[in-house]
């Protein structure tokens, strides 16, 4: 186990200085001049190259990549173009309220997905599993940003039982409907994949011997069926779960929630590139490290996949 996770985290550190790289390099062909978003319409040319030298934004493209990447190492993201706050601080203030969105999110997709495939699989009443899987269908379907304006118009708006908008502290209320929205393409997924896996899981031959020691349908489903199924049901929250905690860009903006994916898309509108580049590295630090997670979860689910991999 120990040699399948170590190899599993060496895979870390390229992955990671290919996103430092590639991203430094698209920041600087974007259009756009980060110094000129900063000075507005009026400003004279010895304004625009104080600016630019007091950004480092005079330096040679090489020059300004070697520094970039020493303070990475150091673990120094830069300081904001805009407002000067260092871009640890602005990520370290963003990324709670996007992690409570984003698990609150994906409890209700794993919930809510399992249970209803689990539901779906099972024969007893053919029209309850057509009708989840016509649901799951709409969910993986419709996109996000007009099922959220759909659950403001008619939570909010029409019946008035929700805030259509805002943080509001991180109050329930608040929380309900971007989580919701969020939840529902990952929470069709699980439930299709898990009807799927139930499915394949019965015809085992394990299960029919569960079954003929006289075992009830909630322990085989549970002990024996359940946990055959999880492997896809783990990819899938592995997935979207590490996009979630990288900042949920519609569905923050769509509801005004503060938190990491508002914070990218207002920098990109500004150009504030050291902001950018700080999010997108710390997102794909993120998603990796969720990945990983994922990697350990299949080897201790099915020990197969670790003994497969040597991990012993």
């Amino acid at each position: 186990m120990i040699r399948f996770v170590a190899r599993r985290i060496l895979t870390i550190a390229p992955i990671l200085f290919g996103v430092v790289t590639v991203t430094f390099l698209v920041m600087q062909v974007l259009p756009g001049d980060p110094v000129l978003a900063l000075v507005g319409e009026r400003y004279d040319e010895a304004t625009l190259a104080r600016l630019r030298t007091e950004l480092g934004l005079d330096k040679p493209l090489a020059v300004r990549y070697l520094d970039y990447l020493g303070r990475v190492a150091r673990l120094d993201l830069g300081r904001s173009f805009v407002t000067g706050r260092p871009v640890a601080e602005s990520i370290a203030e963003r990324f709670p309220r996007t992690a409570l969105l984003a698990g609150s999110a994906m409890l209700i997709a794993v919930v809510f997905g399992v249970l209803a495939g689990g539901l779906a699989s099972r024969g007893r009443h053919p029209w309850t599993g057509r009708l989840l899987m016509g649901i799951t269908l709409v969910g993986v379907s419709i996109p996000v940003f007009w099922l959220g304006l759909l659950l403001i118009h008619l939570f909010a708006l029409r019946l008035g039982l929700l805030p259509p908008s805002g943080y509001g502290g991180g109050s329930l209320r608040y929380l309900i409907l971007p989580a919701v929205t969020l939840s529902f393409a990952s929470m069709a997924s699980i439930a299709r994949v898990t009807r799927s896996g139930f499915l394949d899981a019965a015809g085992e031959d394990f299960v029919r011997t569960a079954r003929a020691k006289g075992l009830g349908d909630g322990t085989v489903l549970g002990k024996h069926v359940l946990r055959n199924a999880l492997i896809p049901v783990v990819t899938i929250v592995g997935t979207d779960f590490g996009s979630y905690l990288g900042g949920s860009v519609l569905t923050e903006s769509i509801f005004g929630w503060p938190g990491l994916g508002r914070l990218i898309v207002q920098s990109i509108l500004r150009r504030d590139f050291p902001v950018i580049q700080g999010a997108v590295l710390f997102t794909a630090a993120l998603f990796v490290i969720v990945n990983l997670a994922v990697d350990i979860s299949y080897g201790i689910i099915d020990p197969r996949i670790r003994s497969a991999g040597g991990g012993g």
